[in-house]
């Protein structure tokens, strides 16, 4: 008994000895400012100068969403305005300053210094980090990256008992995908609170035990303006206040606990990744599996028994089709979001440092680069010994694959351009971020006709999907959750439905017969080709829920093929729509996967995997 005293006094005396250790401060809580809304810049400016009165702010955190579309012109309008901040900030980026990025995610590191940050105030550390998602619709996401770095951050701490705030955009909560790889690494230390933007409201939250306090969007909305949260700690407690511009600070509308050791009373979990499918279909295994250790955020490209595939690392890499081995790896200036193209045994992929590279297939040597002015986010297409390829430079190329010399070049775009184009019959098809589809003259590059849905609205723009062809028809699909039918020679909307919902993954069969669409819930729609009305040839439901990742259904030998945004890949008769088998890889964004016939399939995930699935059952 007397032993057991003398430890509950010494822990005791431990914890007063951490806690005597901070000291009371204030900091402002910037969230969602949106610069490059409507009113994003005026509001954040307002803010600024409203914060910069408050002589008791000792610091400035921003938990993301900083800009609307993540454009570089955004980020530099943002950072001019708050470096007018008189007391130090902290910065994040949110999914809308990732997704539609034109930089390839590097602009907002090189105006604000890092997309991460740690720092210690009043005995108290901070930790910011984002989830994403990276360059694809999808939920949030932890890149293995990003935790490999929280890792060493939490592995440096003197003393690990510190008490910690985390900061970032996503709720810890299903809505990102690996919510738990945070929350466990949280759980483990003395973590407070953690801050999260995204909602655009203040809520109180809960963690798996963790509090969670959600801060309000710093837009005016329909009020005369806009505001921000004050947040004050003192040795006991955590109060968060609601600061309108040009207003008296509101009172304190939550406070939480910041002097218990243990403060988790709500240990309520969220059920962990579920793989039970995996038994259903257990006919279907991974040949083989690598995995990179950094995002992919593109889809591989497979020839013969060569599978080639870029990182978030800069790093394109070459496998073994048949056992996964690597063959070789090439490094480019920066983070590849690019799905490569192969042709004549030459691999070419865009890198957001501006170049377009070509590599011999066998040994990854260098055979040619196009430097261009910006990052290169989109994907090549080759056809008969040309390279054509979009760029974020508001620029669409046609290169010679044996040279790397420009043939031509096209310069009547106003954003960047993501998707991989279509070629055909003398024409070459493609989409990008300012509300167009355009169709080129294959011989030239000339502007054959382009299209837009109507709609200013630049991210509903038909620019992600990859466009189909069948005869004198083309297809897309775009996230203002319409599909069309167009005339190939003169751009005319033969048909177009937003009766079943779709967003941006589409794809076609070999045959050309059926043309088939992701619907953002549950189901994979195949339509006629062939009929000038929108004419379902058959519907499946799949029962993924809500799904908005891009990853375009492919077919080969009778099967079509489709990721999902929590790791499944799903397999269906490409005839009947009746599904074959579904297989759970891992727990985020799968890309647009290659099949090899209708018993393998090469998938990518966010997770940085490689995989080979193979079909083991014998008909």
């Amino acid at each position: 008994m007397r032993r057991y005293l003398s430890s509950v006094l010494l822990l005791l005396l431990h914890f007063s000895s951490i806690f005597a250790q901070t000291k009371d401060f204030t900091f402002a809580w910037l969230s969602d400012t949106h610069v490059g809304g409507a009113t994003g810049a005026d509001d954040l400016r307002a803010s600024v100068q409203d914060i910069n009165t408050i002589e008791s702010v000792a610091f400035v955190i921003l938990s993301g969403d900083i800009t609307e579309l993540g454009w570089n012109a955004e980020f530099d309008t943002a950072k001019a305005i708050l470096d007018s901040l008189k007391k130090p900030y902290y910065i994040v980026p949110g999914n809308h300053d990732t997704k539609w990025s034109e930089s390839g995610c590097t602009r907002f590191p090189q105006v604000f210094g890092s997309d991460r940050f740690v720092f210690e105030h009043g005995g108290f550390r901070f930790i910011g980090l984002h989830e994403g998602p990276i360059m694809r619709m999808g939920d949030g996401h932890f890149a293995p990256e990003d935790l490999r770095w929280v890792d060493s951050v939490l592995a440096k701490m003197p003393d690990k008992r510190q008490p910690l705030f985390f900061v970032t955009h996503y709720p810890l909560t299903p809505g990102l995908d690996n919510w738990y790889e945070m929350t466990d690494r949280l759980s483990r230390h003395n973590t407070k609170a953690v801050l999260v933007g995204h909602g655009h409201a203040n809520r109180k939250m809960d963690f798996e035990g963790i509090p969670g306090i959600m801060g309000r969007s710093n837009l005016r909305v329909s009020k005369p303006a806009g505001g921000y949260t004050i947040a004050r700690v003192d040795r006991d407690s955590m109060f968060f206040f609601e600061k309108i511009v040009g207003a008296e600070i509101s009172p304190a509308w939550h406070s939480i606990s910041i002097r218990e050791n243990d403060h988790r009373t709500d240990t309520t979990r969220f059920a962990r990744t579920d793989y039970s499918v995996n038994s259903i279909y257990s006919f279907v295994k991974p040949r083989w599996t690598v995995r990179t250790g950094y995002t992919i955020a593109a889809a591989p490209v497979v020839s013969e028994e060569y599978v080639v595939v870029g990182n978030s690392s800069g790093v394109v890499e070459c496998y073994s089709l048949e056992d996964g081995t690597r063959r070789w790896r090439f490094q480019t200036g920066a983070s590849v979001f690019s799905t490569p193209a192969i042709s004549e045994k030459r691999v070419v992929v865009g890198s957001s440092d501006g170049g377009i590279y070509c590599l011999e297939i066998p040994n990854g040597t260098l055979l040619w680069k196009f430097q261009t002015s910006a990052p290169v986010v989109a994907c090549p297409t080759i056809h008969e010994g040309i390279v054509y390829i979009g760029g974020s430079d508001r620029k669409f190329r046609a290169i010679n694959l044996r040279d790397g010399k420009l043939v031509w070049e096209f310069s009547g775009i106003s954003a960047f351009v993501e998707t991989k184009p279509l070629v055909h019959r003398g024409k070459i098809i493609f989409g990008a971020w300012d509300t167009y589809l355009y169709s080129l003259n294959l011989s030239n590059g000339s502007l054959a006709w382009k299209w837009s849905n109507g709609t200013p609205t630049l991210n509903l723009s038909p620019a992600a999907c990859w466009p189909v062809a069948f005869e004198n028809k083309v297809f897309i699909v775009a996230p203002d959750r319409a599909m069309t039918a167009f005339d190939l020679a003169t751009g005319k909307e033969i048909w177009r439905s937003k009766a079943h919902q779709v967003r941006e993954a589409l794809g076609i069969s070999v045959d050309g017969d059926r043309v088939y669409a992701k619907c953002i819930n549950d189901t994979l729609f195949a339509f006629s080709s062939q009929s000038n009305e929108s004419e379902l040839v058959w519907a499946t439901h799949c029962g993924y829920g809500y799904d908005i990742d891009p990853s375009m259904p492919m077919e080969k030998d009778g099967v079509v093929y489709f990721g999902h945004k929590n790791g499944t890949v799903f397999a269906l008769d490409a005839k009947t729509g009746v599904i074959k088998w579904i297989h759970k890889i891992s727990n985020t964004i799968v890309n647009t996967v290659v099949p090899m016939s209708n018993k393998r399939v090469v998938a990518t995930d966010f997770d940085g995997n490689v995989v080979l699935l193979e079909n083991t059952f014998k008909e």
